[in-house]
Parts: structure tokens; C-alpha cells; sequence
């Protein structure tokens, strides 16, 4: 197929046939996606067959730590990277977290990293707090006007001293698709590391992380149709030159370097469901035998056409509206369909009032204070985020957009 079969998506989550969201249409999709079918049929099965200590010699143990590596080697495969390249923890930030202790042994007082005033506050927050280790943090900060993050303006604090760049797909707020290869190959030429923070890009189609180049990249299961697990992927080089932040027996597994604390069996064992509804997706819609890395690249571009096509008619609206400030491009190539707007009232109750009409948006600064204070806004009001995915169709847009004529 050439057009995604949204009867189809819908189906393959049970939110949609829930008697309690009859009549309401889901924009808060940057905050946690509706979870697929597949997710939660592995969910209750661990949690009924094998909720028991995995990687015992028994049945139920032996099943239960067959599907944990079944997720692992699968989500792997679709990111284009080996599967002891790909973790779970408790959340990105936690992950986060941990990888900044682990680059906090590494490096030396004096060295620099680089951090963005763009980002969510999780892939943010835990590298400015190495400068107490005597770490030199430098920010590369947005265009005021844009939100955009400018690459010349990187090569400019790129150096000898910088190990580590840190910076979003995109972003949470603004919307705009970072050139996550262009910008990591201008890291590496300058002998630093590169770590993503692809929260924000992943619900919209998986990246082929093999293929895009960085050394780290986050993203977040519930975020993903999935439960709530952080994913992270390590490659090997940088995996074995970090100290081991787990158990001390742990050290020479790649996967369980970086989680101190044990995994949730039974989630991590639920993320092999996402898998299943790429492939399903994947045979849907196109059909025949692709490595795994290429049914997702496959199913990630249908997602973003779908989305790119119902995203235009809302930039449209909102641009053309005086008392509304459309935060990131206007222009539905390029860019995530997630949509901030500053208003002239605050956003929580802008949001109530969208509630009323059968949106479920939200208003806040959705922990990217940073990047909206850069561009003047206030958060004391913050923006109203209307954010979707795949699974939204052209009249939940169109109601949307109607609700929006009364709200604003």
C-alpha cells in the first residue's frame, strides 16, 4: 500500500474500541502513546505464565528469559544494531543519569561536553551537573526567533577538550528534525562521542540508529506503544571503553553495563510486542521478506507520510492566527507533529477548555524550560502541545481544528 490503512492501525489498539474514549481524540501523544495489542498480550502472559526469577532451568523461568532476549534481539535488529548494543532501564532519565556516571569516570576535570538549550531536561539536566566534577559544559543554544539548533554554531564549540555532544532527534517542543548525521559526523571529525536523545522522534517511526551514526541513543517504550521502559542503545566501542555501572559480575555483558538495577522482567519481555506490530504493520501494508532493520525503516517512512499529511492543514490553522505563536517550522516536512503553541492566556486552562470539545491535549513547559525561555516565552503561561502519531485520521484533525476555532 501507498497511504496507510488507519482501520487497520486502530484496530491493533485497544484504546480505540475503550467505551471510555468514545468521542475523544488523543493530542497528547509526546506525553505516552495508546500501548498496541501485542504489547499487552505479552504483558499478561509474562505476568500470569512467567512471573517467576528468568534464566532458571525450569519451564516458566526458561520461557520468561527466552522472550527478554527475544525483545532484546528483535528491537535490536529493527534499530540496526547488535542486540548486546541495546539495553533496558527503569526510564531514559534514569539511563541517562547512569551514562552521565559512567562519563564522569571517564573523563577528566578540564574536558568538555556539549549540551543544548534545546533539549527535554532529561538529556539536559544529568550532563550540566558533571561541571561539579569539574567538567567544562558548553551549551549550544537555539535561534531565539526559531528554536532551530544550527550545526556551524556546534562547529564553533567543538574542540580538543570536547569528548561528548549531547543533543535531540528533535525536540519535544519545537518540533524541528535535527541532522542527527550531519551532526554527528561533525562530533566525530572533532574526536567526541555522540548521544541522542530520540524520545520525541521515535513514536513517529523507528530509526535505523546503525545507519544515522551516534554512539548513544534513548528513546522511551511508552512513548512507543509500548510499557514503561527507557531503551538504550550503546555501540560497542564506547560500551567497552566506560566504566561498568552494574553489578561487578555484571561487567562483561555488554547490556548489563549500564543498569545497576535489575530490569523489569516482565516489561522487557511486553517490548518484544512492539516488534510484533512492526512486522504485522510491515506485512499489512507492504508485504514480502526484508531484513529488520528495512521493515522499519519501511513502516517508518508510511508513519511519516500519514502524519505529514494531516499535520500541514493544522500549521496552516494555527499560523494564521494573531494571538497564537506557533513555536518551530510551519512547514510539515521537516518536522515532527508535535505542536506547540504560546498563547495570550495559560495553557493548562486552554487545555481544560479543548477537553470540553473532546480533545485531550495538555499545557505546561513539558520540561523544556530551557529551549522555550530562550524563545521569550512565558512560563508562567507555557504552551499548549498538540501532538500525534500514526494512529490519529483526518477527523480527529478536523475536530481538533473545529475546537480550536471556539478555544482560540
Amino acid at each position: 500500500m501507498t497511504q496507510l490503512d488507519t482501520e487497520w492501525v486502530r484496530a491493533q489498539f485497544p484504546a480505540f474500541s475503550e467505551p471510555s474514549l468514545q468521542g475523544q481524540a488523543f493530542f497528547e501523544n509526546a506525553g505516552g502513546s495508546y500501548t498496541c495489542q501485542p504489547v499487552i498480550d505479552r504483558l499478561f502472559r509474562f505476568y500470569t505464565q512467567r512471573k517467576v526469577q528468568p534464566y532458571a532451568p525450569y519451564e516458566a523461568s526458561r520461557l520468561g528469559g527466552e522472550e527478554m532476549d527475544e525483545a532484546r534481539t528483535r528491537m535490536a535488529a529493527i534499530l540496526g544494531v547488535a542486540p548486546d548494543e541495546l539495553s533496558f532501564g527503569p526510564s531514559t532519565t534514569q539511563n541517562t543519569y547512569v551514562l552521565a556516571q559512567a562519563f564522569a569516570q571517564l573523563m577528566e576535570p578540564g574536558e568538555a561536553i556539549v549540551v543544548t538549550n534545546q533539549d527535554h531536561e532529561a538529556n539536559s539536566g544529568p550532563w550540566r551537573r558533571l561541571s561539579d566534577r569539574g567538567i567544562e559544559v558548553r551549551e549550544w543554544r537555539v535561534n531565539a526567533e526559531t528554536g532551530a539548533l544550527d550545526p556551524e554554531d556546534l562547529e564553533s564549540l567543538l574542540d580538543e577538550k570536547v569528548r561528548l555532544v549531547c543533543f535531540p532527534h528533535c525536540s519535544n517542543v519545537v518540533g524541528q528534525i535535527n541532522p542527527v548525521v550531519e551532526i554527528t559526523a561533525l562530533a566525530h571529525a572533532a574526536g567526541a562521542f555522540v548521544c541522542v536523545d530520540g524520545v520525541s522522534y521515535a513514536p513517529h517511526g523507528f530509526a535505523d540508529v546503525g545507519a544515522l551514526g551516534p554512539d548513544i541513543y534513548l528513546f522511551s517504550a511508552y512513548k512507543t506503544y509500548g510499557p514503561h521502559q527507557g531503551v538504550m542503545v550503546i555501540r560497542r566501542p564506547l560500551a567497552e571503553l566506560l566504566p561498568n555501572q552494574g553489578h561487578v559480575f555484571n561487567a562483561d555483558s555488554l547490556y548489563k553495563r549500564f543498569t545497576p538495577a535489575g530490569p523489569d522482567h516482565a516489561q522487557v519481555a511486553a517490548c518484544a510486542g512492539m516488534a510484533d506490530y512492526i512486522d504485522a504493520f510491515h506485512a499489512h501494508h507492504i508485504g514480502g521478506d526484508a531484513p529488520a532493520a528495512e521493515r522499519g525503516t519501511a513502516v517508518h517512512d508510511l508513519m511519516r507520510a500519514h502524519e505529514t499529511a494531516l499535520l500541514q492543514p493544522l500549521l496552516d490553522e494555527v499560523r494564521a492566527r494573531n494571538s497564537v505563536r506557533l513555536i518551530g517550522p510551519s512547514k510539515a516536512e521537516g518536522r515532527a507533529p508535535t505542536v506547540a503553541l504560546a498563547l495570550n492566556r495559560n495553557a493548562e486552562e486552554a487545555a481544560a477548555a479543548l477537553a470540553e470539545h473532546g480533545i485531550m491535549a495538555g499545557g505546561g513547559d513539558f520540561y523544556a524550560g530551557r529551549a522555550l525561555t530562550a524563545m521569550g516565552v512565558d512560563l508562567d503561561k507555557g504552551v499548549l502541545r498538540l501532538s500525534f502519531t500514526h494512529y490519529t485520521t483526518k477527523a480527529e484533525i478536523d475536530q481538533l481544528l473545529t475546537a480550536l476555532d471556539v478555544v482560540l
